[in-house]
């Protein structure tokens, strides 16, 4: 699975994470004029090479007219954009339907945003902190290459938002500013280690829209590395940096629950394997094994997430003869999963995928196998059942 790692740990702006995404891609010139071919009014992209405490990354500048923004962070904009003015914009850009739309609902995130802060209805909003022609083309870069490069799924670190107080057309406010703190409702954060704004509500709002899962590195072959410098100067590099390859598969923890069965039939443990399955339950199976006094018994074993053992605890003492449930806690490796539909020469069927740790499996889905058996008189053996 082609994954998209971000390291946040210099908090994240538009400009950076433009810059981090470019430098991605082997043909960056190229990359860059599509990007000024996007059609956002009187806005150009100079790409410049940063080297900050010895790392050597990207700026992006983005000249409006000629000109640069008075502030990277968008707190002394002039110009008053509503969603209406944002939406008009992004309708005559160059851009699919897909990226319109990622557009538009990234700004609409920072809109709930400054509507709760502001006490404003969304409609009523002047972007006067984020509406400015450089935030538009900020989050139109990110969402163009994103969708250029395809990713499948994005990791974060969580987000350092830095500490103080940031100047802003409201005046000085904490950091981080109420709409980015807004925004980062639910997702990892620290500060306190930099004095400074160090995650803007763009920044902010497309993390928050893109990352699927906050937290370490998962296990990941990479194939590129891009380094998205900001302007200022601190004691370590300021940047945001993306790293881009393919997913070795998942991990997660899950509980084992178990328990040593003699008294029951098998159609009464085959019920109870089925009202766990049918509640949640990842897997469930039985063991032979002996117990005290000689005597052969079934261990029953119900696999699940931890957030499903209150639902399943009840059930196992239900549809068991149990006195007792023995829980571990297991760290578990898993390929990504997946499904296709393949068309084959007799008929559409689901192929399941299954990739990570340098391997790839498809295997045909049985149920389909068998409806196609069924219906053109064949034996199962007589269908394909890999590829």
């Amino acid at each position: 699975m082609k994954t998209l790692y971000l390291d946040c740990s210099m908090g994240c702006a538009g400009d950076m994470l433009t810059g981090a995404l470019l430098e991605l891609f082997p043909n960056k010139e190229e990359v860059l004029a599509q990007l000024n071919g996007l059609g956002i009014p009187h806005v150009e992209y100079i790409a410049e090479k940063s080297v900050k405490c010895g790392v050597t990354g990207t700026h992006i500048r983005v000249l409006v007219k000629g000109e640069e923004e008075e502030e990277e962070h968008h707190h002394h904009h002039h110009h008053h954009s509503q969603m209406a003015d944002i939406a008009h914009i992004a309708e005559h850009l160059h851009i699919s339907e897909k990226v319109r739309k990622q557009v538009l609902d990234i700004y609409e995130i920072i809109a709930q945003a400054e509507s709760k802060v502001h006490g404003v209805p969304v409609e009523q909003i002047h972007f006067h902190e984020v509406g400015a022609m450089d935030a538009i083309s900020d989050i139109t870069a990110v969402c163009y290459l994103m969708d250029r490069l395809g990713v499948e799924k994005v990791y974060a670190s969580p987000v350092h938002v830095g500490s103080g107080q940031v100047k802003c057309a409201h005046g000085l406010l904490p950091v981080p500013a109420p709409a980015t703190a807004h925004i980062l409702q639910g997702v990892p954060i620290y500060g306190g280690q930099v004095a400074g704004e160090l995650c803007t509500p763009t920044g902010g709002a497309l993390l928050k829209y893109y990352v699927n899962q906050f937290g370490n590195m998962p296990p990941m072959v990479t194939t590129a590395i891009g380094y998205g410098m900001g302007k200022k100067d601190f004691d370590r590099p300021n940047c945001v940096r993306a790293m881009l390859g393919a997913d070795q598969g998942q991990e997660d923890d899950i509980l084992e629950l178990s328990c040593n069965l003699d008294d029951m039939t098998g159609e009464e443990i085959g019920f109870a394997l089925e009202q766990l399955m049918d509640n949640g339950a990842l897997d469930v199976f039985t063991t032979a094994i002996g117990m005290k006094k000689s005597r052969p018994g079934i261990m029953l074993t119900v696999l699940c997430r931890p957030e499903d053992k209150e639902t399943l605890l009840p059930l196992i003492f239900r549809h068991t003869t149990t006195l007792g449930v023995r829980e571990n806690r297991l760290h578990r490796y898993t390929l990504d999963r997946r499904t296709e539909t393949v068309n084959t020469p007799y008929g559409p069927v689901r192929q399941k995928i299954a990739t990570g740790y340098g391997i790839e499996r498809k295997k045909y889905e049985y149920e389909d196998l068998a409806q196609l058996a069924r219906g053109h008189g064949l034996s199962i053996f007589d269908l394909p059942r890999k590829d």
